[in-house]
């Protein structure tokens, strides 16, 4: 049986995919590179924004209109929340809940679920070997008033520490050479486990136990941490990035949305982590238009993500999500002036990201190269999360290099081999 796997959405998405694949495989099925060859598409879906639920609409859409002979298997958090919208689309044979995703395998194959035994012995490729996507953790306890994720996801609930290190090492033993952790509430891992481990013990112990040259973490809430957590970044192979949300400056606006910090916490964390971690790249999201955001709440948002020097902002216009609190609040922003306001917040956020890349021109920095590009153009990330490319026909995907980094255009650097 040949099976594509797709996605839309975020990097826990992209790491249930991956899982997803590894199983499909250790049970012997082949792993489809395009939905034109598959018998089975499975694609994962996103409801966070319309935007994503729309893309989702038009991916399931697409790889029917590509493959009408294919049968379709959707699930994710759209498929959770619209299921009778999902199960009328074209080519769709099975809708599978958030709740039953993981034995998405079992239910579309009618085969049991792959041993460790047999995923140790049969590893598969992962869909980017240079990175891999690991689930630490799912749900989410908290009540953004914005957020429909943890009503798609359910509450908190922690994979153990034991499974978390299969799976790098499996990652590890297919040549992968990052392991990013991903989940809905990564700083909540543990808690529901009743062994009190915290995410400290998590990375400790994921650093003792492999050799993934580098370990990353895609988010973190920041009222999670605490100023000795960043002491861990003293091994080197943790990548010096913390993707920290915000999604707004104004302490009113962060009331509303019911975030457990202020300005002011959030601020005290990123100046203990950058103290502590050299060359640190702080990322975050930033939504715009929520509602009851005035004129001046948006401009005291504005200016504190000015000055807190980000590397990289993820813009979100305010998206009413049915059965979210926000969704029944008053003081809509007028859609002009929700897209206003995000013009002018990437115009920040790229501005942010050009000044951060250009504290590194001159400086010799390791890159991790994705595939090969046209015309022997490289492209790679460093551990600090910049985008670097390069022109060279000697550099190999899925390698770690040395590069000097001389100019940087729109946050995207580029350097030149160092012998």
């Amino acid at each position: 049986m040949k099976i594509f796997f797709d996605l839309v959405g975020c990097r826990l998405n992209e790491a249930e995919i991956e899982k997803m694949s590894a199983e499909a495989f250790a049970l012997r099925h082949e792993i489809a590179r395009t939905a034109q060859e598959a018998d089975w598409i499975v694609i994962n879906t996103c409801t966070v924004t319309r935007e994503a639920e729309r893309d989702s609409r038009q991916k399931i859409r697409q790889a029917h209109s590509r493959n009408g002979k294919a049968r379709i298997a959707v699930t994710g958090c759209w498929a959770t929340m619209d299921p009778e919208c999902a199960a009328a689309l074209p080519g769709v044979t099975r809708v599978i809940p958030n709740a039953e995703k993981d034995g998405l395998i079992r239910l579309i194959l009618g085969a049991d679920e792959p041993s460790a035994a047999s995923l140790a012995a049969h590893p598969a490729p992962f869909r980017r070997r240079t990175r891999a996507y690991i689930k630490v953790q799912d749900g989410c306890d908290n009540a953004c008033s914005y957020c429909v994720t943890r009503l798609a996801r359910g509450p908190l609930r922690s994979r153990t520490a034991d499974a978390i290190v299969a799976d790098i090492l499996a990652a590890q033993g297919t040549g992968a050479k990052e392991a990013v952790l991903a989940g809905v509430h990564l700083g909540a891992w543990g808690r529901d486990l009743g062994n009190g481990l915290v995410l400290e013990d998590l990375l400790e112990d994921i650093l003792a136990r492999t050799e993934i040259p580098r370990l990353r973490i895609s988010s973190l809430e920041p009222w999670d941490l605490r100023p000795d957590f960043f002491r861990l970044w003293r091994d080197g192979r943790l990548c010096p990035h913390l993707h920290l949300p915000l999604q707004s400056g104004c302490g009113s606006t962060l009331r509303r949305m019911n975030r457990r910090t202020t300005p002011g916490e959030y601020t005290e964390i990123v100046e203990a982590a950058r103290a502590e971690i050299p060359d640190l790249a702080v990322t975050t999201d930033l939504m715009v238009g929520f509602p009851g955001e005035d004129e001046s709440e948006f401009r005291e948002s504005i200016g504190f993500v000015e000055r807190m020097r980000f590397a990289r902002l993820h813009i979100f216009r305010f998206s009413p999500r049915p059965g979210t609190a926000a969704a029944r609040m008053e003081g809509a922003v007028p859609l002009e002036g929700v897209r206003h306001r995000a013009m002018w917040a990437r115009l920040i956020g790229r501005q942010a990201a050009d000044n951060f890349a250009r504290a590194f021109l001159g400086r010799a920095m390791d890159v991790l190269w994705e595939a090969d590009t046209r015309g022997g153009l490289r492209r790679g990330l460093t551990g600090n999360f910049l985008r670097v490319r390069v022109r060279s026909e000697d550099i190999r995907p899925n390698t770690i290099s040395r590069v000097r980094l001389v100019s940087v255009d729109q946050g995207e650097i580029t350097g030149e081999p160092k012998n």
